[in-house]
């Protein structure tokens, strides 16, 4: 029976291993053997990986690929995508070449503020607390000053402070809102601490003022946090072409296709259960260049999923029109970047993606991530209108299946040639391997992959 232990992140990274092996594996040896031999060669690199998170026992391996011919603003990118899902790398890089020959990706930012709020409770007076912060604002700009010093010497800083009155939504709850750009980093140390001093500076603040009752004075500070909703950290991306250059799919003339294409983005504005796919999709294109970038992809999943459903309904994150003979589509996501700080200078697949990519600034990189998740819909959707998500899907999934069933080289490369003008389907390469190797009943394979 498995045991509890105390003191496990003080123990050496050996120690926690022979534990682990020794409670949950009935081989101990042979999973010591695997996470070893996940270990970086050279012990320095090792090292700095063990110091990422702790409890480090291994490392965890993702494909890293690259979809080159993104022209974006007139810039001839190759991207960087770390990813373990088959077919999203390739129907990049399918649609960066589809659209390189129709003037490539056409990107705008519109906003790079970042927001943080102080969340206090309060029980008093609201007219009396709202001209009081009128007064002590200036003295938050103030206290924060050497916070941000080398954030303004770079552009950056606080844009606003504003106090937000929610106690309609909750009894004496209040916030204290700030609105910050961070340059070319992600900037969420930065904001916290900014935010952790507004804190300090207004319960030192209230504490002076006569006006104030002695409850009133009390101010509960809840937590002083960031928000990775980001609604005016904003970066949209856009392909466009007439009607006549879109290329017919399977015997569909363009205008077909441009008909079904802006009904499949449509229903995916008006139906959720069709939008969350949709969007997972894009965000198939988005998550792999963020991973690879070393920035963080839960902060940009939520942002993205509460964007598609600020409206109160979730919808589709992309959008097209089909007007005057033009074929147009585009999107607008939150994205906070950065590309100093964090793994940027540690991680080195982070340096390899960033040099990769000609070291890109944070609003350079808003770019390219955008057009890569809008590559990443405008394939999937085009399949979809056409020839089915399926047949790509599966004939890139197929090698998957082969490995599981431990096909030699030879077996791979005379199945994956007989699925060349076939559907692929689980079951078929199952059959079409065990007829290779004369195995006479495939059923039983297949119940044990």
């Amino acid at each position: 029976m498995t045991q509890p232990i105390k003191g496990f992140s003080k123990l050496s990274k050996e120690a926690k291993i022979e534990w682990l092996t020794d409670q949950y594996f009935d081989n101990s040896e042979a999973a010591i053997e695997l996470l070893k031999s996940y270990w970086h060669q050279d012990p320095k690199t090792q090292k700095l990986h063990d110091e990422f998170i702790e409890n480090t026992l291994s490392n965890y391996y993702m494909p890293f690929g690259v979809a080159p011919n993104f022209l974006i603003d007139g810039h001839l990118y190759s991207i960087p995508m770390a990813i373990e899902e088959s077919s999203v790398v390739a129907a990049a890089a399918k649609s960066a070449s589809y659209w390189m020959e129709r003037g490539g990706f056409k990107t705008s930012i519109i906003s790079t503020k970042k927001v943080g709020h102080v969340h206090f409770i309060y029980k008093g007076s609201a007219e009396k607390l709202e001209s009081f912060f009128k007064k002590v604002e200036p003295k938050l700009y103030a206290d924060t000053e050497s916070i941000t010093a080398n954030m303004r010497a770079r552009g950056g800083g606080i844009q606003s402070i504003k106090l937000i009155n929610k106690t309609k939504d909750l009894e004496d709850y209040w916030q204290i809102e700030a609105l910050f750009d961070t340059r070319d980093s992600m900037g969420a140390n930065f904001i916290n601490s900014c935010l952790e001093q507004f804190s300090q500076s207004l319960q030192r603040e209230i504490k002076l003022e006569d006006s104030f009752s002695e409850e009133e004075r009390n101010i509960q500070v809840v937590m002083c946090i960031l928000s990775n909703y980001t609604p005016e950290c904003i970066v949209r991306a856009e392909v466009s072409c007439p009607i006549s250059e879109l290329n017919g799919d399977q015997g569909i003339s363009p205008e077909e296709f441009a008909f079904k294409f802006e009904r499949a983005v449509k229903i995916a504005q008006i139906e959720p259960y069709r939008a969350t796919t949709h969007n997972k999709g894009i965000m198939n294109g988005v998550d792999a260049v963020i991973i690879a970038t070393g920035n963080d992809f839960r902060a940009v999943e939520a942002a993205c999923h509460t964007y598609a459903s600020r409206d109160g309904q979730y919808r589709s994150l992309t959008h097209c029109e089909v007007k005057d003979g033009q074929f147009r589509f585009w999107i607008e996501i939150p994205l906070a970047l950065g590309t100093v700080g964090g793994l940027t200078r540690l991680h080195p697949m982070v340096k390899f993606s960033l040099e990769l990519l000609q070291n890109p600034n944070a609003e350079e990189l808003m770019s390219i991530v955008a057009s890569s998740g809008l590559a990443q819909n405008f394939a999937a959707l085009r399949a979809l209108t056409t020839t089915g998500i399926q047949k790509g899907h599966m004939k890139m999934h197929l090698l998957n299946i082969l490995n599981q069933l431990e096909a030699t080289e030879e077996e791979k490369e005379e199945i994956v040639s007989f699925f060349k003008d076939k559907v692929v389907s689980h079951s078929a390469a199952v059959n079409k391997f065990c007829e290779l190797r004369g195995i006479e009943n495939p059923e039983k394979v297949k119940k044990d992959q």
